[in-house]
Formats: C-alpha cells, sequence, structure tokens
C-alpha cells in the first residue's frame, strides 16, 4: 500500500490557491508543496490535517491508500 495525494487537484480547482499561498496557511515553505505533490514526501499528521483544511476538504479526500500492484 502507498500514500497518494490530491493536493494539486484541489488547490487548483477547489481551492484556486497557488503553491506559495498553500504554504504559508500550512507553515511550510513551497518547497515543501512541491516535493508534496510530486509524491516524494509524506506529510506528518498535523501537515496533513492543515493541508485538507486549507484546502476546504476532508482528509480522506485529499489522501488515499491505493494497493500497490
Amino acid at each position: 500500500m502507498s500514500v497518494v495525494n490530491r493536493i494539486r487537484e484541489w488547490r487548483l480547482s477547489g481551492a484556486q490557491m497557488t503553491q506559495a499561498e498553500l504554504a504559508e496557511a500550512c507553515g511550510v515553505t513551497r518547497q515543501t508543496i512541491i516535493a508534496l505533490e510530486a509524491g516524494k514526501y509524506s506529510p506528518s499528521l498535523e501537515l496533513a490535517f492543515k493541508l485538507a483544511n486549507s484546502l476546504g476538504r476532508t482528509l480522506d479526500e485529499v489522501f488515499q491508500y491505493v494497493e500497490e500492484k
């Protein structure tokens, strides 16, 4: 199983935020948002909740477990 996220999708379609705006709302750097969107970094639980809240979504809408084949 791996964790995938829909941060970029929700950031652009729903919240209409830039990476910098989302980073500021969550108290992280833009580089952190870039790494998260690219799937190169998994956030702490606290950051995951901040991201979901900032995007106006639930944790389940932003992050999902996907079974690897």
